[in-house]
């Protein structure tokens, strides 16, 4: 929680997205490094903090002024100005900050300032890249096994269809891994 630590942040994302390569066996030409693919997802703790001090983060979280605490957060700042995540969108932080949580708990870590004091923040994202892709929702979660509360995105995606019976078996195959009738439900109601 360094004033700076953005930029290590942003040295981090560039050296994943220029070191990260995909072996194929196929000879058809199958993207080779992230920014090859369409479309991409990137979804995890990506460890970006809100520039404010502790009892000022906790005063704008218990009145859920989150544009407040946006205008401060690295992440959002960073995309702003292009020095990472260059051309990469995050849907709206329409909810609480989800670290650090002590665990099994709905405490922020620090209410206790004898046990230390992290500042709470958005360390958890998903961001998406390429042209086809809409987000029809972005939330957090309230599980409670971690500091952390994860957060859950749900995207459509246009595809281009070259042959219609692997269509119909893909359809299929996805209608068959659904479980969660009720995560249907809501995006067709979102």
């Amino acid at each position: 929680e360094k004033a700076g630590d953005e930029l290590k942040r942003n040295a981090d994302v560039h050296e994943i997205l220029r070191r990260t390569r995909f072996h194929s066996l196929s000879a058809i030409g199958l993207p080779k490094r992230i920014h090859d693919h369409e479309r991409i997802i990137w979804m995890g703790d990506l460890n970006y903090r809100i520039n404010l001090p502790y009892d000022k983060v906790r005063d704008l979280i218990s009145k859920e002024e989150w544009s407040k605490l946006i205008k401060r957060d690295q992440l959002v700042g960073e995309l702003q100005k292009g020095r990472s995540f260059d051309g990469w969108s995050e849907g709206a932080l329409n909810f609480a900050p989800t670290y650090k949580y002590e665990l099994n708990s709905e405490k922020y870590y620090g209410e206790d300032p004898k046990a230390g004091r992290r500042t709470p923040a958005w360390c958890d994202r998903i961001l998406s890249y390429g042209k086809g892709l809409r987000q029809l929702m972005y939330r957090r979660t309230e599980l409670k096994l971690s500091d952390h509360r994860p957060v859950t995105a749900i995207y459509m995606a246009e595809v281009e269809v070259f042959c219609p019976k692997k269509l119909q078996r893909a359809l299929n195959y996805t209608d068959a891994e659904i479980e969660n009738e009720e995560v249907v439900a809501e995006v067709i109601a979102y």
